[in-house]
């Protein structure tokens, strides 16, 4: 059976991202993100700098979402990052505060778990699941901060190699160092395809193959190499913070989370559609399609066999 090509595919998602009111997912999912995302990257830094210190996993990801999303976003968010990072005084603040670290930075992940379920028509949960699975689910979440933790390690590692090579290199013709620029973007892209990946895979309810999540996350990672640029110039040339004064730069954040959450949704549709067109849920589509098709019986037939019923049921009776 052939595959369709690539533009119908992508119609198809179109669709389905429409059909599946994705626009008020992303909303949602930008709220969230909002009070969850400096609690959730300090989390990480915190992991990564376990490994290369604190300032130079910080200094990564500021400069990563500096490509994202724009200097002053990122010098904003940098900053909420260092304010939420303050200890907190006595052993009760430690704890406290690290509870509310941890339920602050898994918030937008079991929402992202909620719309990735919706997208694949996961089942629902149990009636009476309760506080247990509220636990899971937190827990569940916080195992994927520590992978894309342990995934930005990895990073730190790479980049420091590369940077060194480069600086070793200085004298050498530039083809080498444009070579170098080169793997490191190359490295970049399959840094987010990999982060992309583990959550298409990991957060919904569905048994996902991995070659369909290797090529949903790619195609998202392509969708979010080529909107970052699209969102800055956005961003830029509409004047979104300037009639907010210095609420400005949250409002630049709030945003780019709305914009970034619709290409992850509009990733997670692609997913969806490649799987059932020419994945490994293809044969459900088959499946469907040769399943016998019963006659469909109106009511008013029905209630016209139990009228009769009824009468010759009576028919005895007054007939006596």
């Amino acid at each position: 059976m052939s595959r369709p090509p690539i533009r119908t595919l992508l119609q198809q998602a179109l669709t389905a991202w429409r059909d599946d009111h994705a626009s008020s997912l992303g909303a949602a999912i930008a709220y969230y993100a909002l009070f969850s995302l400096a609690p959730l990257l300090l989390i990480i830094v915190s992991i990564a700098g376990l490994a290369f210190g604190r300032e130079a996993a910080e200094g990564r990801v500021v400069a990563e979402l500096s490509g994202l999303m724009g200097i002053d976003s990122a010098a904003a968010l940098q900053a909420l990052l260092r304010s939420v990072s303050r200890p907190e005084q006595g052993a009760f603040g430690t704890i406290v505060g690290t509870l509310l670290l941890v339920v602050g930075a898994t918030g937008v992940l079991s929402e992202l778990q909620d719309a990735l379920d919706r997208i694949w028509q996961a089942p629902e949960r149990p009636v009476g699941s309760g506080l247990m699975q509220l636990l899971r689910g937190r827990v569940a979440a916080l195992g994927m901060i520590m992978a894309v933790g342990f995934l930005l390690v990895v990073s730190l590692a790479l980049s420091a190699a590369i940077s060194a090579l480069t600086q070793w290199s200085g004298q050498e013709p530039t083809g080498y160092g444009l070579l170098l620029e080169v793997v490191n973007f190359a490295l970049s892209f399959g840094f987010v395809s990999v982060a992309f990946a583990v959550l298409y895979k990991v957060m919904p309810r569905a048994r996902i193959a991995w070659h369909d999540v290797w090529v949903g996350a790619t195609f998202t990672a392509l969708l979010f190499t080529a909107g970052k640029f699209l969102i800055g110039y956005y961003i830029g040339r509409a004047g979104v913070a300037s009639g907010f004064g210095a609420a400005g730069s949250v409002i630049v954040l709030l945003v780019w989370m709305y914009y970034s959450a619709q290409l992850f949704l509009l990733g997670a549709e692609f997913t969806w559609v490649y799987a059932h067109a020419c994945g490994s849920r293809q044969h459900l589509k088959a499946e469907t399609s040769a399943a016998p098709i019963e006659p469909v019986v109106e009511p008013t037939e029905l209630l016209s066999e139990s009228r009769q019923r009824l009468r010759d049921a009576l028919e005895p009776a007054r007939r006596r």
